[in-house]
């Protein structure tokens, strides 16, 4: 990788000041707002419509940083000049990041004023990634596309509470700024696997963090601070939900929701996502998540004292149906 490619270290101060100073004022002062956008007519015939799809991102985005103008809110997220990566989720084979979604966000990035080579589409391995017939594109033309195993791990080990990880160097070295798309789904080790778990794609042992239902491995590696200084928007992939036997892709235990969540708050979407799947494993008739002993009370953690992750308490959190 040729580093000079991506690299603008003045840039990931700037951004990580600009960062920084935006979230303090949303931790001290507001509550953390959450959009939940849903248009049955999303999915067609077991298919995404491409156009009802980008409405309801440019809604979610509009009504989220109160613009006009869908491109005016992505000049909210990320400025020219920047290098911008999309985490999405490839582990589910069928049931990963839907394509159409990325390509929404490419395509108001580009519009935003982020040029196609500076947007990196990034999960662990090059072969999730192509698993799911995303196209690798390391060094060639438009929208770069790879995993962590092409570019490897920053050296230095980050520690937070009980987790010390490696961080790829798609986060630390080549990116700007994060959107973390993330699967609106069940796990059935760590309860969900949503916002806050997605970026277990980051790290080189996620493998050692499943102990207690993820408790506190989760919160502590999303407090990385090479991970959260970089983290601009989540964006939940929630078209399709699962609501058991997750992370795999059980079709049996999927519903769609045709929708998507976005937020600037992991916890707070974090929340609201149990939530709505507890709703749903109710409606199926199956027990909830504590009764299973995966509550995922790693979203309780992320949220305390000492994470000051986000919002997990309702009384904190706007949840915004449009």
């Amino acid at each position: 990788m040729n580093r000079r490619n991506f690299l603008k270290r003045g840039l990931i101060v700037s951004g990580a000041v600009w960062l920084s100073g935006k979230r303090a004022v949303r931790a001290a002062s507001q509550k953390s707002k959450v959009i939940i956008a849903q248009n049955s007519k999303v999915l067609a015939q077991q298919q995404v419509r491409g156009d009802v799809l980008l409405s309801l991102l440019d809604n979610a985005m509009q009504s989220y940083f109160d613009c006009d103008h869908p491109v005016r809110a992505w000049q909210k997220v990320a400025r020219t000049g920047e290098v911008i990566g999309l985490k999405i989720n490839c582990l589910s084979g069928a049931g990963s990041t839907h394509h159409e979604l990325v390509e929404a966000i490419v395509e108001r990035l580009q519009q935003a004023g982020i040029k196609p080579y500076n947007i990196i589409i990034w999960d662990r391995l090059n072969k999730d990634l192509e698993d799911c017939k995303f196209k690798i594109n390391y060094r060639g033309k438009g929208v770069k596309c790879f995993g962590n195993d092409a570019v490897g791990f920053y050296p230095e080990l980050q520690v937070f509470g009980q987790a010390g990880s490696l961080v790829s160097r798609i986060v630390t070295d080549l990116c700007d700024g994060i959107i973390n798309v993330a699967l609106l789904r069940d796990h059935s080790i760590a309860g969900i696997s949503v916002a806050l778990k997605n970026m277990f794609g980051a790290i080189h042992n996620p493998n050692k963090y499943h102990l207690n239902a993820g408790n506190p491995f989760i919160a502590d590696v999303n407090a990385f601070p090479m991970i959260r200084s970089k983290i601009r928007l989540h964006i939940v992939d929630a078209l399709e939900g699962q609501y058991h036997g997750g992370p795999a892709f059980m079709p049996q235990w999927r519903w769609p929701f045709a929708g998507i969540m976005l937020s600037q708050d992991p916890v707070a979407t974090d929340a609201v996502a149990w939530q709505i799947i507890e709703q749903k494993r109710k409606e199926k008739g199956l027990p909830p998540l504590k009764q299973e002993n995966r509550e995922p009370r790693y979203i309780f953690t992320a949220g305390d004292a000492e994470h000051r992750l986000g919002h997990f308490d309702k009384n904190k959190i706007e949840t915004v149906h449009i």
